[in-house]
């Protein structure tokens, strides 16, 4: 629509065509990396409050077992979780929210990269002269694929039962998110493996940060 493309869509290019001819010295690899980067740190106060609070949810998951143990009734149950989330600052939703907020910017970087590296706005389409971003590349796709998979490992909290159904979901997932990752890029430009890619090792570093505060907290707190 008009105004997606206005406010979404051309902010997006022009910002990516600006860091091309101003801040990359030509190198549309390097204009899609700083752009990734640029749009992580203004969704940075989004992503740390839903990663802080996917992260507490896994330390709590004892609680949540026991809760949902000793609630049979749903309603009962429903009330418990609400009240363990209020009092820990959780926000259950927090990633679903992420993801309808995100998710016009997505579709506009996606289109981006597909609609314009067959145009004339950019005079090369490489990575450092050493990978066409227009066509596929298994390098990149690789890396992003290995790199979702780190990303979910480093979300594997220590769990106190590992036979709940909870830490039995959380690492089946670490398999999944990788697997995921594969398929939607075999097929589509380098440049969204970059961008997923950078992404991806943006994530890994905002949540080794938020992990070492948690830590930093919870020993502060034994002390």
């Amino acid at each position: 629509s008009g105004i997606y493309n206005q406010f979404i869509y051309q902010p997006i290019l022009q910002f990516l065509v600006f860091i091309y001819n101003n801040l990359a010295f030509n190198d549309l690899g390097l204009a899609i990396i700083i752009l990734t980067i640029a749009i992580r740190f203004v969704f940075l106060p989004l992503f740390h409050k839903s990663t802080k609070s996917q992260m507490v949810m896994q330390t709590l998951q004892p609680e949540i077992e026991n809760i949902k143990n000793r609630h049979k009734k749903k309603e009962e149950q429903a009330a418990a979780l609400m009240e363990l989330y209020r009092r820990h600052g959780v926000n259950p939703f927090g990633n679903f929210l992420l993801l309808i907020v995100q998710l016009p910017v997505l579709i506009a970087l996606y289109q981006v990269f597909i609609n314009e590296l067959s145009g004339t706005l950019f005079a090369t389409h490489s990575l450092l002269d050493l990978i066409d971003l227009k066509v596929h590349s298994n390098l990149l796709v690789g890396l992003a694929t290995v790199a979702q998979y780190f990303q979910g490992r480093q979300l594997q909290l220590p769990q106190q039962n590992a036979d709940s159904q909870a830490a039995k979901t959380a690492k089946m997932m670490v398999f999944i998110g990788p697997v995921i990752t594969f398929i939607i890029l075999l097929n589509l430009p380098a440049a969204v493996a970059l961008y997923w890619l950078v992404t991806t090792v943006f994530s890994i570093g905002h949540q080794y940060y938020i992990i070492k505060s948690l830590d930093h907290g919870t020993n502060n707190g034994k002390n």
